[in-house]
C-alpha cells in the first residue's frame, strides 16, 4: 500500500504554524453571533465565496471572515484546529483521504460546485495526436493522481488495473498503448509545467489561477454526469447545526450563486445540478 502524498509535505511543519499564526485572530470559537471564517483556495471558491459575502451575507444576517490558502493541506489543518469555522476548496474523495491519513473528523455540510479537471498540451490539439513515449504531468496527491488517470482511462489513452480504484497510481496501468511516461508534480506546479511536457492534467483552480479557460483550453474536460468531485463546504464534526454554518450553506446552493457561477466562469466552473 503506498503512502498517501500531500502538497508541500516536506513544509508542512512550518507552514502549519506560520498559517495558524495568520489565521489565529479569526475563529469564534462556536460564538453564533461571531464572524463565520471561512478557509477558500483563491479561485474559484474565493471568488464565489466574495460574491456571497458583498451581495447576500448581510441580507441574511451572516458575518463572513474569507481566509485564502495557497495549498491544499494547511486549510483543513486549520478547520481541525480550530482556526477556521469552515472551509470550501475540496471534493469528498479528498476529504476522505485527509481525514484517513492525518486522523481528522472533517465533514461535509453542502455541495457547491464541480471544477472539472482537464488535459491542457501546448504541443497538440487533441489526445489522439500525442506522440508515443509523450510525457503527461499529472497531480501528486493521491486523489487527484487516481483521478487524472481515470480521466486518461475514460478516453483509452491508458487501461487500468480491474482493481483500481480512485487512489489509482502509475502502478495501476495495465495497458499503456502509446508508452506514456508520467510526471508527478505538486498540483500547483503543474500549470508551469506546460512548457516542458507534451500533456498536463491539471485541477480546475490551478488551471483558473493560471490565466487558463477549462471550457476553451483544455482537449479534455470532465463532464458533471455521475462526478464524484463536487466540491464541498466542510465543516469539524459537531459543528454542521452552527446556524451561520446553515446560513452559509443555503446561500452557497441557492439560484443567486448558481448564476453567479454560471455568469462568471461560462462553463468553466459547474454549480451542482447545473451541469
Amino acid at each position: 500500500m503506498r503512502t498517501t502524498r500531500t502538497l508541500f509535505a516536506a513544509a508542512a511543519g512550518t507552514a502549519l504554524a506560520v498559517a495558524l499564526t495568520a489565521c489565529g485572530s479569526g475563529s469564534s470559537g462556536g460564538d453564533d453571533n461571531g464572524a463565520l471564517v471561512v478557509g477558500v483556495t483563491p479561485v474559484p471558491a474565493g471568488e464565489v465565496l466574495a460574491h456571497v459575502k458583498d451581495e447576500l451575507a448581510e441580507k441574511a444576517g451572516l458575518d463572513l471572515e474569507i481566509k485564502e490558502f495557497q495549498d491544499y493541506v494547511l486549510p483543513n489543518t486549520a478547520l481541525q484546529e480550530g482556526s477556521l469555522d469552515a472551509n470550501l476548496y475540496q471534493h469528498q474523495p479528498y476529504l476522505d483521504d485527509f481525514n484517513k491519513s492525518k486522523k481528522t473528523d472533517l465533514v461535509p455540510v453542502a455541495e457547491v460546485y464541480l471544477p472539472p479537471m482537464g488535459v491542457y498540451s501546448k504541443e497538440v490539439d487533441d489526445l489522439a495526436d500525442l506522440p508515443d513515449g509523450a510525457t503527461v504531468a499529472v497531480p501528486n496527491d493521491t486523489t487527484n493522481e487516481g483521478r487524472a488517470f481515470q480521466l486518461l482511462a475514460s478516453q483509452g489513452l491508458i487501461e487500468l488495473k480491474a482493481d483500481a480504484g480512485p487512489d489509482a497510481s502509475p502502478a495501476d496501468v495495465a495497458e499503456n498503448p502509446k508508452k506514456l511516461v508520467f510526471k508527478e508534480l505538486d498540483p500547483a506546479q503543474l500549470p508551469r509545467s506546460l512548457d516542458d511536457v507534451d500533456a498536463a492534467v491539471i485541477n480546475n483552480n490551478f488551471a483558473l489561477d493560471a490565466g487558463l479557460s477549462p471550457k476553451k483550453d483544455a482537449i479534455l474536460l470532465e463532464t458533471a454526469k455521475d462526478n464524484p468531485y463536487n466540491n464541498v463546504l466542510a465543516v469539524k464534526k459537531g459543528e454542521e447545526d452552527d446556524p451561520r454554518v446553515k446560513k452559509l450553506a443555503d446561500l452557497l446552493t441557492s439560484p443567486e450563486v448558481a448564476k453567479f457561477i454560471e455568469d462568471t466562469y461560462q462553463g468553466s466552473v459547474l454549480p451542482v445540478g447545473r451541469g
